[in-house]
């Protein structure tokens, strides 16, 4: 189903920036609300999604393909789940381009046209959650789990890109770093169970991204927790 973004959540914006929304000045939340005003027309968001099979190994999560995840994190995320869905999203090239258009002539600008670009491509994963947990009634889901979370390494994104088909799907691809392009892209694990899962806390303590957290660092938090 097509996924379409009609507004951006400011708040989560300004967190991207660096500014708890409650310490935002009204100079600071306006550039966010200009910046994602002139983010919108271009947004063309785009995703694609598999469901496999899961089972625990020592050295982490097996899919049914045979492809190993590797890790303690994620195997301990997935525990109790027998499925999970490996999706992709990303907000397209043309967000990419209005972001280093805009770099020539303010960086400022630009970074907050950054900011709101995550903050988009994080409500478009929100959303894609929602139409798969449909496709699972009576299903539970622990939250979305990325490369570079925990011990998950960043170096399976272009391995995830190809069981999703995503060059040819949505035109999403991965550099020889794995950095995903279009920048604003994301690769994601969505576990399925058919019990009830224990309630994970998402805090700062318990974060799996909690060393290199760029809320944490300037003072704030993602909100989530």
């Amino acid at each position: 189903m097509p996924i379409s973004v009609t507004q951006l959540n400011i708040d989560e914006a300004l967190r991207y920036m660096g500014c708890p929304p409650e310490k935002a000045d009204p100079a600071t939340r306006e550039l966010a609300e200009h910046c994602a005003a002139e983010l919108l027309p271009v947004l063309r968001p785009r995703w694609a999604y598999r469901v496999f099979q899961i089972s625990q190994e020592r050295a982490g999560v097996r899919l049914d393909c045979g492809l190993l995840l590797p890790g303690d994190d994620l195997k301990a995320h997935l525990e109790g789940c027998t499925q999970a869905v490996l999706f992709c999203a990303t907000l397209g090239a043309g967000t990419d381009a209005l972001i280093r258009r805009t770099e020539c002539l303010d960086m400022s600008r630009a970074l907050a046209l950054d900011c709101c670009a995550s903050a988009a491509v994080e409500g478009v994963c929100d959303q894609i959650e929602g139409e798969l947990s449909g496709k699972f009634p009576g299903c539970f889901f622990p939250f979305r789990y990325s490369p570079g979370y925990g011990d998950l390494p960043v170096s399976l994104q272009n391995q995830l890109l190809d069981l999703l088909d995503a060059p040819r799907r949505v035109g999403l691809t991965a550099s020889s770093s794995h950095i995903l392009l279009p920048r604003k892209s994301v690769t994601a694990v969505l576990g399925v169970s058919r019990r009830e899962l224990p309630s994970r806390v998402r805090s700062c303590l318990s974060c799996p991204a909690r060393e290199n957290c760029q809320y944490r660092k300037s003072g704030g938090h993602c909100g989530i927790s």
